[in-house]
């Protein structure tokens, strides 16, 4: 019988992909059975739920839910391609990310040249860096580069009205959505004795963590929260939810320890420091939001508002994260 090319298993790339990394396989499978639990479990209560809150509730969690199943496949899909399809998804993210910041912040004619650099060269040249691996030019673009940059430009422009508030704007959303989301890639080009080749499980581990964590919070804050950690800023973080969420959180990735270069000891302490900057994103991005008078940044995402409601806990996490596992783990 004949076969088109790429159909036989044993020369489809993603099956290769998949079999020359069985440890990514078993996170890949962890993450199908916990949707596919999560939408029984969805279906179940919004069939008993008897009032009106409840069912509001359900269905939120239901949206997110499916939500998750369409992101799931899309990042399952950018990992198994390797690290272009991760620097593509990740790029698109920010740029996304970024539109979503800017347009909740006044800008002026005088800042137009300014976010056109900021868009279409700053942004995509500090993946093109993350790509080649160039970590010493990644590491400095936007820090030093663009922070010297941008407001010399917004200066050229002649508009000195709020001068100093538009330019520090501009920074800080690139800084947050390009310069701190593209160490989520950069994990791809780390040098870790006895895990080369396997950055994608790196990369997996760092967004099941802050994103288990993230949704755990929320559930262990809807079950049995009681005291608020800032209900100017967030209303619905509180104290249970974050110590039953960040706990929960640590525990999942202390228990899949074995898909990372670290012993478990060690995955505790990196879980640790993934939600405790998971926490601190979600929660600065939420003041943003607050002071733009803003509920959602967008309405991309079913049942999750837009790009960087869902990315904020990675925002601060990725980049600890990278640092952390190249200073203590490479060479």
């Amino acid at each position: 019988m004949t076969r088109l090319p790429g159909i036989l298993p044993q020369t489809n790339p993603l099956f290769r992909r998949i079999t020359a990394d069985p440890q990514l396989a078993w996170l890949f499978a962890g993450v199908l059975c916990v949707l596919v639990l999560a939408s029984i479990i969805g279906a179940v209560l919004r069939a008993r739920a008897k009032s009106d809150g409840a069912r509001a509730t359900i269905d939120n969690l239901n949206a997110r839910t499916r939500a998750w199943w369409k992101m799931s496949a899309i990042f399952a899909l950018t990992l198994l391609l390797g690290r272009i399809g991760s620097l593509i998804l990740f790029g698109l993210l920010s740029l996304l990310a970024l539109r979503e910041y800017i347009t909740l912040v006044p800008t002026r004619r005088g800042d137009h040249r300014t976010l056109l650099w900021s868009f279409f060269v700053i942004t995509p040249l500090q993946y093109y860096l993350v790509g080649i691996a160039w970590y010493g030019f990644f590491a400095t673009l936007i820090p030093v580069f663009a922070f010297v940059f941008i407001p010399t430009r917004v200066a050229l422009a002649g508009d000195t009205e709020r001068f100093l508030e538009r330019a520090a704007k501009i920074q800080f959303g690139l800084m947050i959505c390009s310069f701190c989301l593209s160490h989520a890639p950069a994990l791809l080009m780390l040098q870790i004795p006895g895990f080369e080749r396997h950055g994608a499980r790196l990369l997996l581990y760092l967004v099941l963590v802050a994103q288990m964590s993230d949704v755990l919070q929320y559930l262990c804050g809807k079950l049995a929260g009681k005291h608020k950690i800032a209900p100017q800023v967030s209303p619905n973080k509180t104290w249970e939810g974050f110590v039953g969420g960040t706990l929960t959180a640590i525990a999942i990735g202390t228990a899949i320890w074995w898909a990372t270069p670290f012993s478990p000891l060690q995955a505790a302490g990196m879980s640790l420091a993934i939600t405790l900057m998971g926490f601190a994103g979600g929660l600065v991005m939420s003041a943003v939001k607050r002071d733009r008078g803003v509920k959602d940044y967008g309405t991309l995402i079913e049942g999750h508002g837009g790009v960087l409601d869902r990315i904020d806990s990675l925002l601060f996490a990725a980049p600890v994260f990278f640092h952390m596992t190249r200073f203590f783990f490479t060479p």
